[in-house]
């Protein structure tokens, strides 16, 4: 027992550990997207049904000795692909469907020690099984899934703020080599055994008459529809938190550690889901994340954000592992449950990661996931008793209409609304027909731009960028001939106002959905007085492939919201700051963010370059469409102004702090509470 118990033990934990890391390791080759996890969960996730259909086909087809021989081979095959990590040579170009690019990477870079590990649990068992003439062992099965619990929390809290990534990728590998001589030693013993096994799926319950029956087709469609919730229901909310929050692995691995905990707690604990207790919770939640959704912003308590949404996930992953733990058929039928539930949770994954993004113009996947687990609590519940009908029916009108208004809420007043892989866009149009009338580009939550529409005022420089900004000091302390700026991030094209003739403004911007969107709705490019370029691609990646640019000020307008691109925020992308930069050039960094303090990160950053950096922070003025600003200059000498002197401040310092590299870094550290 103790060796299939440790291979089993053993693959779940490093199969959950696999995944934030790889998903952190591939998060920097596309600018920090918070739609690189959903994308990476569409992978695990169908990774996950490749391993369990290939365990189906080993144990249904295969002679014992034919099952090791062919195992062995994949799994001596695998050391190939160790230590894991990201193919280098899949860097993107900047041109690649982001999706397919990803999946594509991971399938050459991690394919198939996914794959395998995928297939262990119930691979294991049934060697179990076989070798012990037994039902497949209860236990076996709930610990693969407190396995993969553990392996999940360890990460945030234990693995992600100790180990760098390439240390992190050494110690799993290694735990991978260990994995694989387990798991040799169990199909050896198990040889041993005479009986083959009639189901791979563990099951200790005594099935009653009606379970004896086989499951209807519009059962299995049941089966299908409450995974496919639960798995859409996890990444909506997953996207919710990252696109408004930022992209860290707390906030990918709380909602799936949630989830996880559900399908524990449901198959582990018969007597813990009670249909008549979950109708009211899952009132509660779906009344709560609704009423969320259609009030709360960008300046909400995040944690009140995390709280509610986490909590009504949760609730909604309850019922819908609930119930089909209530509907397990017969143990004959389990694999086919089994099979219907990994397929469920693999089309959730495709509707969130790969229809979603091309069929709505907004994040509108988590209201009508919202929609779709109204519907399913009052299905489930209909005629049971004519108060769930009453309240079931109310809650399905009140979660529609409030998730409605939500969704009208974004076409209210936007000109225009986008999205593609790299997050929502709209354009936003205020004080319609007066001198006053503007323009706002916003992503997710977050404002990236405005511009007055009038040719009186359509030059003025505004929002985060008004001369009294740090920027806007900045432009003005370099401007001693025709200057070239370089800024990475594009937004509405704010700071090609300042360009004067002879001057020349770079921008580098990785979504090529904002450069369209600036040049047909917004002014700035097309009338500023310099010459503009927009360089499409990640940033980092661009300025690694250029010739050294020598600009007077390069400024990185990338952390203001939604998911921060941390690859602009270390040692090594400083280094290739100032590699751009002429000796006297300035780095500008706009670290005005409603969740991150980045101030002590980007003073640890300047201090371990040899550089001087100064804070300004720039009051607001509503009547004039002026944001309060908060920006760093970074030099490699004292800025000499008196204007600059009188503004600036100190960076926040916390020794404790660990420097940000390439292979280290940690947002979670620097949430505001």
């Amino acid at each position: 027992m103790a060796i299939y118990a440790a291979t089993i033990f053993l693959s779940a934990f490093l199969l959950f550990q696999m995944q934030p890391m790889i998903a952190k390791m591939t998060l920097p080759w596309f600018g920090g997207s918070a739609a690189v996890w959903i994308t990476c969960m569409l992978f695990f996730q169908a990774g996950l049904l490749g391993g369990y259909i290939y365990a189906h086909f080993l144990v249904r087809y295969l002679k014992p000795k034919t099952q090791t021989f062919l195992h062995g081979i994949l799994l001596l095959s695998s050391l190939a692909f160790l230590p894991v990590a990201p193919a280098p040579g899949w860097k993107p170009a900047g041109n690649e469907d982001p999706v397919f690019h990803i999946l594509a990477l991971l399938t050459i870079s991690v394919g198939l020690p996914y794959f395998l590990l995928s297939s262990t649990s119930p691979l294991v068992q049934a060697w179990y099984t076989r070798r012990h003439n037994s039902a497949l062992p209860y236990r076996l099965f709930a610990l693969s899934n407190l396995a993969s619990l553990l392996g999940l929390l360890a990460y945030p809290f234990l693995i992600e703020p100790n180990v760098t990534l390439h240390g992190q990728s050494l110690y799993w590998s290694g735990g991978y080599m260990a994995f694989g001589a387990l798991t040799l030693v169990a199909a050896l013993y198990g040889i041993k055994g005479k009986t083959e096994v009639s189901s791979i799926v563990p099951d200790t319950a005594i099935p009653s008459d009606n379970q004896m029956t086989p499951p209807s087709v519009g059962e299995q469609l049941l089966w299908v529809l409450l995974a496919c919730t639960s798995s859409a229901l996890l990444l909506s909310v997953t996207n919710h938190l990252t696109q408004n929050v930022t992209s860290i692995p707390f906030l990918w691995i709380l909602p799936l550690s949630l989830y996880l905990l559900s399908f524990i707690l449901c198959f582990d604990y018969a007597n813990i889901y009670r249909t008549n207790w979950y109708f009211w919770l899952l009132t509660l939640a779906l009344g709560g994340m609704s009423f969320g959704l259609a009030n709360w912003n960008s300046h909400t308590s995040l944690r009140l954000v995390i709280t509610v949404f986490c909590a009504g996930l949760f609730a909604c992953c309850m019922f819908c592992h609930g119930e089909l733990a209530k509907r397990k058929p017969a143990p004959q039928y389990l694999t086919s449950f089994y099979l219907m539930l990994s397929m469920g949770g693999a089309l959730g994954g495709i509707l969130i990661g790969v229809v979603a993004p091309k069929v709505f113009p907004g994040y509108f996947e988590l209201p009508v996931g919202l929609s779709a687990c109204a519907f399913l609590l009052l299905f489930v519940n209909f005629r049971k008793w004519w108060l769930s009908d009453v309240i079931g029916s109310g809650l399905v009108v009140a979660v529609i209409m409030t998730c409605g208004y939500y969704i009208n809420s974004f076409f209210g007043s936007s000109l225009v609304m986008e999205r593609n892989f790299y997050g929502g866009l709209r354009v936003m149009q205020y004080d319609k027909g007066t001198e006053e009338e503007s323009r706002t580009l916003v992503h997710g939550t977050i404002t990236h731009g405005v511009q007055f529409t009038s040719p009186r005022r359509s030059r003025e420089a505004v929002s985060y960028y008004a001369p009294s900004s740090g920027i806007g000091m900045a432009m003005k302390y370099v401007r001693r001939s025709p200057v070239k700026v370089g800024v990475i991030g594009l937004g509405a094209g704010s700071l090609a106002a300042y360009a004067r003739p002879g001057d020349t403004v770079r921008f580098y911007e990785i979504n090529p959905l904002v450069e369209r969107l600036a040049r047909q709705h917004f002014t700035y490019l097309s009338e500023s007085n310099g010459k503009v370029e927009v360089v499409q691609g990640d940033a980092r990646l661009s300025l690694e492939r250029e010739p050294v640019q020598l600009y007077d000020l390069l400024a990185v307008d990338a952390f203001s919201g939604d998911s921060i691109p941390v690859h602009l925020l270390t040692q090594q992308a400083f280094e290739l700051y100032f590699k751009h930069l002429k000796p006297t050039g300035i780095l500008a960094l706009h670290i005005t963010n409603s969740h991150l303090a980045l101030a002590p990160v980007v003073e640890k950053l300047g201090r371990a370059a040899g550089k001087h950096a100064i804070l300004i922070s720039s009051d607001g003025d509503s009547d004039k469409d002026i944001y309060s600003a908060d920006w760093v200059l970074i030099s490699s000498f004292t800025i000499d102004s008196p204007a600059i002197r009188k503004v600036s401040a100190s960076l926040e310092e916390r020794p404790e702090l660990r420097l940000w590299t390439d292979d280290y870094n940690n947002l979670f550290q620097v949430l505001k509470k």
